[in-house]
């Protein structure tokens, strides 16, 4: 079925890539960009400028969408960025959650971050929160949880393979291991395309398991 998907930080890490994978699909695709970043939208798509923390600059240029995919977030986010996580993020998410909800949209596609985790506490009380309001709005949603995405320009944790392999050994890490595992850029694209082709009815969480499974395994809940 061929879908109208709206996506918000379409010219990001992830999002060029999965507008991209969704044309290549069929699907018809509208991105959000600031003023004077349309020629940076990857062939094939609609640009809609607007700013992305002020739902009411866009919220009326969703529909006809039946799929709302937020990508919107800090690039690179580290323990160093809390402040950028509240200024940015957070406010994002509370636009999409409104523009959504304003537009009837059918199904959400959010990024969150896998947790609990030792480290990044601003960056997963944010993400939570932005899970917390997908479901305060009665939205139906997928959430998918990475913890670190391997790709270009984002190549340090390779270093961190050899650990994960070790910890998955030790049954008392294990459980941490897989939940706080890696996953490649094209895993990572392979599963919010199939979270726009199988909607959620309700809020289906995905964790880094399925995300490298391509979501063949999905979790409903809710």
């Amino acid at each position: 079925m061929t879908r109208e998907v709206f996506v918000t930080g379409g010219t990001g890490y992830l999002g060029r890539a999965l507008i991209d994978a969704l044309i290549r699909r069929g699907h018809r695709v509208r991105a959000l960009t600031r003023p004077g970043s349309e020629t940076k939208v990857p062939a094939g798509a609609q640009s809609v400028t607007g700013n992305a923390l002020d739902a009411a600059d866009w919220m009326e240029k969703v529909a006809p969408a039946d799929t709302l995919v937020h990508l919107v977030g800090t690039p690179h986010p580290s323990p160093a960025k809390a402040a950028e996580f509240q200024k940015v993020d957070l406010p994002s998410i509370r636009a999409a959650v409104a523009a959504a909800t304003a537009a009837r949209v059918g199904h959400m596609v959010y990024v969150s971050v896998a947790h609990p985790a030792p480290i990044m506490h601003a960056y997963i009380a944010v993400r939570s929160e932005g899970e917390a309001l997908i479901a305060a709005a009665g939205l139906n949603a997928t959430v998918l949880r990475p913890w670190y995405v391997l790709g270009e320009g984002h190549r340090w944790a390779y270093a961190l393979v050899p650990f994960y392999a070790a910890a998955r050994l030790i049954p008392a890490w294990r459980a941490g291991a897989e939940r706080l595992g890696l996953v490649t850029h094209d895993q990572m694209i392979r599963a919010l395309v199939a979270a726009v082709e199988s909607p959620a009815h309700g809020i289906r969480h995905v964790e880094v398991p399925e995300i490298r499974a391509g979501l063949r395994q999905p979790q409903p809940s809710g």
